[in-house]
Formats: C-alpha cells, structure tokens, sequence
C-alpha cells in the first residue's frame, strides 16, 4: 500500500509548484537509462514501460538494514533492466521499479530523504505517531510476525523465492517469517497497522483534505488514459475497480509474512482495509465480503436482486 502513500508525496509536491507531472524523469533523474518520454505522471499511473523483473529478492533482513546500501541496489537493478518493454503512455503494466524512482524523485525535489519527507509532510500533517506509521520495525510486542502456512503454495517454493536465512522455525503449521525490509522504502517499505492507515483514508473522504488542494485531490483519483485515449484502470497512486456497481479505488500490497488491501469508495463516502500477517490472506475476497456490509440499504437490496 506504500505506493498510494509515495503518489500522495508526489501530488504534494505538485500541489506546491515544486513539480509538474508531465515533467520528464529524467529532468530529475539524469542518471536513469529510461529516454525523456517517460514522464512522472506515466510512474504514477503505471504506463512507463519500465519493467517489473519479480522482486520477491528485492528484500534484506532487518539485521542487515543498518549497512544497507539503497542506492546501489537501485542503480544495480537499472542497470540489469534499462531498456522499456513500450512505449511510455501505450498501455498500463505494473512496475516496482516506478514507484522506486517516484521516491527517488521526491528525495531530489525536496532536498530530503523520503523517509524524512514521507514523516514530516504525510505522516505528520495527519497526525499519525512515529510509532504507529514509519519505516522501521516496531521492537517488542507491538510488531506482529508474519507467517507462511505450511502447506501453501508459496511455501512449497520459498527455497526458490527467497534465502532460508528470511525463514524462522515453524510454529505448529506455521512457519515464521523473519523481520526485513524492502530494498526500496518507496514501492513497499511503510510499516504500519489499519488504524492509522484509515486515518489516511478518513482525510481523503473529506472536501478539505489535510495533504493537498481540493483540484489536487481530485487529480489523485482521476482515471487515467494511454495514448490512444483509452482508460486504464489507474488514477494517479490508485487502482480502480467496482464492487456491485460501486467504483472504488484501492491498493492492495504483499509479500512474505503480509498481505494488505486499502480501499475508498468516495461516492459513498466509505473506506476500508485489512492488514493480515498471513503470506497468503486473501484482502480482496475478504473486503469485498464486507465492504457490502456497510453500504447503504438501497444499494445492498439492488445488487441482491
């Protein structure tokens, strides 16, 4: 769900004239071997090109962190994956490797960390504690460890996937998933729990939002069109679906040891999201079963019938 939180940072920015989402990338980001065309508002709406190599070993162990070198990840990983799959704006395809340099972006646009920028510009201006949303695991009980059920798919092919050194002991069928952190915060790296995630969400169903501009606001979930004029199902930091006629928008996150999903459904002024510390918990199904729940009687009664 970190990307929704990423494009916000992105939209902010903008919001202050520090940016324009048609600016190309590499005006920020010389370095990157992506050609001019590929513009921040194709990184937001996943119409780059930029591929998306599997980054299931994208990761590190949390003891690991401290000598961590992000930045050489990154230009590692460009260099292995420089050349577009298309044209930017042809089509949607879905890219880590985006939302990567979205957060990059930021860092050079405000003269910070992203960390420091997400901390003291989203997480802040909503009034979310350091300790309830930020980049570092919590020490102690208030971090839950993440799981893997020991007759899962995905454990039949963790030794594939990712380094035993990830893996804990099982406990009873379940098998422990060692605390780490993504190789890059911006696609994947907010630590977090749903009560304050749904303090983001409650500040994007009011008119005034605590983040950005009302026309801002309404840039964030405007869906967006590839070059022949065609919709895709993104705006700019969210994917767009329906649930019995209802269009809501939503980011849906995983890896090993968690599974998450954040929805908002603006007509209805509803929002809701489901964090699981099961590998394999499946947000969506569960959220569509209970989103129902809680639209309003006429709705629920029409989608019955």
């Amino acid at each position: 769900m970190t990307k929704t939180f990423t494009a916000a940072a992105i939209l902010r920015l903008a919001d202050k004239g520090k940016l324009s989402l048609d600016d190309p990338a590499r005006k920020y980001l010389p370095y990157i071997p992506y050609d001019e065309r590929v513009t921040i508002r194709n990184l937001l709406a996943q119409t780059s090109g930029i591929p998306d190599p599997i980054p299931l070993r994208w990761v590190h162990t949390a003891e690991e962190d401290d000598s961590f070198d992000e930045n050489r990840a990154l230009r590692e990983i460009l260099k292995k994956h420089s050349e577009l799959n298309f044209e930017p704006g042809k089509k949607y395809a879905y890219s880590n490797i985006s939302y990567w340099l979205l957060g990059k972006i930021v860092e050079k646009v405000s003269g910070v960390s992203y960390k420091e920028y997400m901390a003291s510009e989203i997480f802040k201006k909503l009034n979310i504690p350091d300790s309830e949303m930020g980049f570092s695991i919590p020490d102690g009980t208030k971090h839950v460890k993440g799981y893997l059920w020991k007759f899962s798919f995905f454990n039949l092919l963790k030794t594939f996937l990712l380094d035993s050194k990830f893996f804990g002991k099982y406990e009873g069928d379940w098998l422990h998933v060692r605390d780490h952190y993504l190789n890059g915060p911006p696609f994947g790296g907010i630590v977090s729990n749903a009560e304050s995630v749904s303090v983001f969400l409650r500040d994007q169903l009011r008119n005034d939002s605590v983040l950005f501009s009302k026309d801002t606001k309404v840039l964030f979930y405007r869906q967006q069109n590839n070059n022949a004029g065609k919709p895709v199902e993104m705006s700019l930091g969210w994917h767009i679906q329906f649930l019995n006629g209802n269009r809501y928008y939503f980011k849906e996150g995983g890896g090993a040891g968690f599974h998450s999903e954040m929805r908002i459904y603006p007509e209805l002024g509803i929002a809701t999201v489901a964090i699981s510390n099961d590998t394999e918990f499946n947000a969506r199904t569960f959220l569509n079963e209970t989103d129902v729940e809680f639209f309003p009687s006429e709705i629920s009664r029409q989608s019955a019938e």
